[in-house]
């Protein structure tokens, strides 16, 4: 069976391929996120080792904090990624895939600074913070 997913920003100029499994879609809330996206962050992961990027000379990389970075199409702006500097993981926009792919939701992260303008009322586990299990940074 191919457990493989392609995906890729709107212009094109960037693609990706994954290989392997891919985490639940997690839900951030956080400020930055929040301002970044226009909305919240729906991000699925995969380790490092099974991304390939094609036409990565096309991805501007932001250091919102000393943390991690955010990966964005240089040409449309498409938000692609989020990389932790010390973590063998990448996070990987859910929109960004071609075709649907096997995602479920997962949790919802830094509900505490969600707007005020919608709610969260999914029935996913919803943490302050974080889940225990992943790694972000303290804002």
């Amino acid at each position: 069976m191919d457990n493989s997913s392609k995906g890729a920003c709107l212009c094109g100029a960037v693609s990706f391929l994954t290989r392997g499994p891919l985490r639940g879609v997690v839900y951030c809330h956080c400020t930055q996120c929040r301002k970044q996206s226009g909305h919240y962050y729906a991000a699925t992961s995969v380790d490092d080792g099974q991304l390939e990027i094609k036409g990565s000379e096309n991805i501007t990389w932001y250091a919102a904090s000393g943390f991690a970075r955010r990966g964005f199409c240089s040409r449309c702006g498409s938000l692609l990624f989020w990389k932790a500097n010390s973590e063998p993981e990448i996070s990987i926009m859910a929109g960004a895939f071609d075709e649907a792919v096997s995602l479920e939701g997962s949790c919802h992260i830094f509900v505490g600074q969600k707007g005020t303008y919608y709610e969260i009322d999914d029935g996913l586990p919803k943490y302050e913070r974080s889940s225990p299990h992943l790694v972000v940074a303290d804002e």
